[in-house]
């Protein structure tokens, strides 16, 4: 448990992070959406891992409405795959104990 990227572990960054691995760049309406968070909770949850490295943010327009753009960086994708490959091992080994 202890080698757990704290960054990716906290419930919902690591929701953001699972529906970002999903796609290849997704908007902050979508994202807001899927993910169930507030929007203020999403933007602070958002600054965290663009302060980590593990998601890029392009603030843009499409027309006049402002878009936000996200994606996560190869650091990213890299650290939720390792994250995941760390939490499998852990629940099989939980399995396997009585």
């Amino acid at each position: 448990m202890n080698d757990l990227d704290r960054l990716i572990h906290e419930p919902a960054r690591l929701v953001v992070v699972a529906l970002l691995h999903s796609v290849q760049q997704a908007d902050f309406l979508w994202l807001l959406r899927e993910s169930g968070l507030t929007k203020g909770n999403l933007s602070s949850h958002l600054a965290k891992l663009e302060e980590g490295g593990y998601i890029k943010v392009e603030k843009t327009f499409r027309g006049k409405i402002p878009l936000t753009l996200l994606e996560l960086t190869p650091p990213g994708r890299a650290a939720f795959e390792s994250y995941r490959k760390s939490m499998t091992g852990l629940l099989s080994k939980g399995g396997t104990r009585r």
